[in-house]
C-alpha cells in the first residue's frame, strides 16, 4: 500500500470513529460560530469571516486580518482560549487514529 493510500484511509478511519466526529463537529461549530460573528462585528465577508477563524483557532496567524473592533478584539480573546485546546485535541484524535492505524495494519503484515 502507498504511504498516500494509507494515509487516506487513515484519515477515513479516524472520522468512523466517534470520538473524532464528536470533537470535529464541536470544532466546526465553534469555527461556524466565529465566523457569524466576525462577519456582522466586523463587518468582514462570510469568506474572510471563515478564513480568519480557522486561521486564528490552528495558531497560524498570517497577519492579513485582525479585528478593528473592540467587541471583536475582546471576542478574539476568547475564541483563541477556547478554541485552541479543543482544536490541538480534534488533530491529536486525528493523528492518534492514523497511527493506530497505521500500527495495526503495520502488526498483519
Amino acid at each position: 500500500m502507498t504511504p498516500l493510500r494509507s494515509l487516506g484511509d487513515g484519515i477515513g478511519a479516524a472520522f468512523g470513529s466517534p470520538r473524532v466526529r464528536l470533537l470535529g463537529a464541536m470544532t466546526a461549530i465553534l469555527v461556524g460560530s466565529a465566523s457569524v460573528v466576525y462577519h456582522f462585528v466586523e463587518g468582514w465577508t462570510w469568506l474572510d469571516s471563515v478564513y480568519f477563524s480557522v486561521i486564528t483557532i490552528s495558531t497560524i496567524g498570517y497577519g492579513d486580518f485582525s479585528p478593528k473592533t473592540d467587541l471583536g478584539k475582546l471576542f478574539t480573546i476568547f475564541y483563541v482560549l477556547a478554541g485552541l485546546g479543543l482544536f490541538v485535541t480534534t488533530a491529536t484524535a486525528i493523528a492518534d487514529s492514523i497511527v493506530s492505524r497505521a500500527d495495526r495494519q503495520g502488526d498483519h503484515q
